[in-house]
């Protein structure tokens, strides 16, 4: 029995050891699965982390393989050449709006939302708004002129005579053909303050006239009206008044489209009875010069309304005094200019450009018209009829290319007194002035550059240090010095030991007027070789005298250069 007892106890106890082996079994296998299942977690983790880094890695190269290497459409870069046509042509600008007494301004490029609203009737959808700022809604500005009104008022000047050049920015249809674009340049001219009748107002038509004449692009012919007689004359052929400037916008349009689509937008689109359209028409078919204000004049019922007669007695004021500018020759009354500005309350003024180079111009478009339409055949055809990225891309770009003749308004301008008042119920600042479409005119210019194969300096420089021979690359420094110190645009090689031949050809290239070329024998005798680089000839100059003889030198070429501008003028005025 007592065996038995023995062995049942012995029993027992080995199935406590062997439960609480199985436990410490569990214990321990469970601890090592989660170490397991944590190890694997934390290579998990850094295999994805991994992937994502080489993903990241192979995103961007994607990216960067995938960048589309162009402007922004309606925007343009400026190579080294076109920056030097534009600086001329910003250059002759200035100096006519200095030659007027005008002080420059500068303000932001883009300004408060509601000051730029509601001022340019149905061009105000063409504003560039900007993301909410920190809680101020601003627009990129679509001109100078309500900029300058808003300085006028916040700074409560009540009179100056200011010009300012800037980009502005237009959500419109671009056409860099007739230089259209979404981001250009204005160069604006303005007089403010209380003045006598067309004072000012002839003056900037003068000022618009000697800039045209001054950039040399050819013939052209400066549009006159006025915005009283537009509404006048609207008011007598029956259009009712809360309606006077939408019919204005389509009455503008007449330069571009014939009076057949004028008058079904009226009708049909702006609910103008046929019998008023009719009578608009045969106003706004008119155009002259002092006759056709004489004429007008003596129509009584156009007479009787107020805005209309004092209208007249202004465009018949500001004739005269352009006569005396000797400008009368390139004016037109044109009953059919409205400019769509809302701002505009007297005299308004746009100029269009003349001649073959317009039509040369226009032959390009037609030309490059013709070439995006085969491209975009070809790429269709190409894809059987399916419509691609570049399909889209060549129907966009498209429409940068118009078919319509000449490049449009290259300026304008006018009066408008009201316009400071709109942002200051107490100031009452009359303004008038204009525009100058710089980008159209730069359109203009490289079609003449590129048509008359005409060539351009991109650089400046006056003088080129050049040596024939090696280890004299610090006596092109103390000559380059010394032209520097006098004020002089000297170059040299940035290489130690250039061939001359290289320094020549690059003088040649870039239209370096003169070379200095020092060598040994020179150091030796305190003397420079002077070289004209266009004829090849060399003279020797001492050393003490370079500075005097170079600027001799130039003086001699820019007089030659005016005397030649002269005789070409000259030529160009009889012809």
């Amino acid at each position: 029995m007592v065996f038995i007892r023995f062995i049942r106890c012995r029993l027992s106890l080995l199935e406590r050891q062997i439960e609480t082996i199985e436990k410490l079994f569990e214990r321990e296998m469970s601890s090592s699965v989660d170490q397991t299942i944590e190890k694997m977690s934390e290579m998990d983790i850094k295999k994805n982390t991994n992937q994502q880094q080489s993903g990241s890695k192979k995103s961007k190269k994607d990216e960067s393989v995938k960048f589309i290497l162009k402007a922004p459409k309606g925007t343009r870069d400026f190579d080294p050449l076109q920056m030097a046509v534009r600086d001329n042509v910003f250059k002759k600008i200035i100096e006519c709006f200095q030659l007027h007494g005008a002080v420059t301004i500068d303000t932001p490029v883009f300004e408060r939302k509601e000051i730029l609203t509601q001022k340019y009737g149905e061009d105000s959808k063409l504003i560039y708004d900007l993301n909410d700022q920190a809680g101020e809604l601003l627009s990129l500005r679509y001109d100078l002129t309500v900029p300058f009104a808003r300085y006028l008022a916040m700074n409560r000047l009540i009179n100056i005579k200011r010009y300012q050049i800037g980009k502005v920015y237009r959500r419109d249809q671009p056409c860099a053909a007739r230089g259209r674009y979404r981001e250009f340049y204005q160069c604006d001219f303005d007089i403010a303050g209380v003045y006598d009748k067309m004072l000012p107002d002839s003056e900037c038509v003068k000022i618009m006239a000697d800039i045209l004449k001054k950039v040399d692009l050819g013939d052209f012919q400066i549009k006159i009206n006025h915005r009283k007689l537009l509404d006048g004359m609207f008011e007598v052929c029956g259009v009712p008044k809360d309606k006077i400037r939408l019919v204005s916008s389509s009455i503008d349009k007449l330069d571009k489209a014939e009076w057949s689509e004028v008058k079904n937008e009226l009708v049909n689109e702006k609910n103008i009875d046929p019998e008023v359209a009719d009578k608009i028409g045969a106003y706004a078919k008119l155009n002259g010069g002092m006759d056709l204000i004489s004429k007008l004049k003596s129509d009584e019922i156009l007479n009787k309304n107020k805005s209309a007669s004092e209208a007249l007695d202004d465009l018949e004021l500001l004739f005269k005094y352009c006569s005396i500018f000797d400008i009368n020759s390139k004016l037109v009354f044109d009953l059919s200019l409205a400019r769509g500005l809302d701002y505009y309350t007297g005299v308004i003024y746009e100029a269009v450009l003349k001649g073959d180079l317009v039509d040369y111009i226009a032959e390009q478009q037609k030309k490059a018209l013709a070439e995006k339409s085969a491209a975009r055949a070809a790429a269709i055809e190409k894809v059987k009829g399916k419509k691609t990225k570049e399909i889209f891309e060549l129907e966009d770009e498209e429409a940068d290319v118009n078919v319509s003749s000449g490049v449009g308004t290259v300026a304008a301008g006018g009066r408008y007194d009201e316009l400071v008042n709109m942002f200051d119920k107490k100031q009452n600042v009359p303004c008038v002035g204009l525009s100058i479409g710089v980008e159209r005119l730069f359109a203009v210019m490289e079609a003449k550059i590129k048509r008359d194969n005409l060539k351009v300096r991109a650089c400046e420089t006056e003088v080129y240090v050049a040596t024939p021979q090696k280890g004299l690359v610090e006596e092109r420094l103390k000559l380059c010095q010394v032209l520097w110190d006098a004020n002089i645009k000297t170059e040299h090689s940035y290489k130690n030991n250039p061939k001359i031949l290289h320094q020549l050809q690059y003088c040649e290239e870039n239209n370096i007027p003169f070379a200095i070329i020092i060598g040994q024998d020179e150091i030796d005798n305190n003397v420079v070789k002077l070289r004209e680089v266009s004829s090849r000839t060399e003279e020797t100059v001492p050393r003490r005298d370079l500075v005097e003889a170079i600027k001799n030198k130039l003086k001699d070429r820019l007089y030659f250069h005016i005397i030649l501008e002269i005789n070409v003028f000259n030529f160009n005025s009889f012809s």
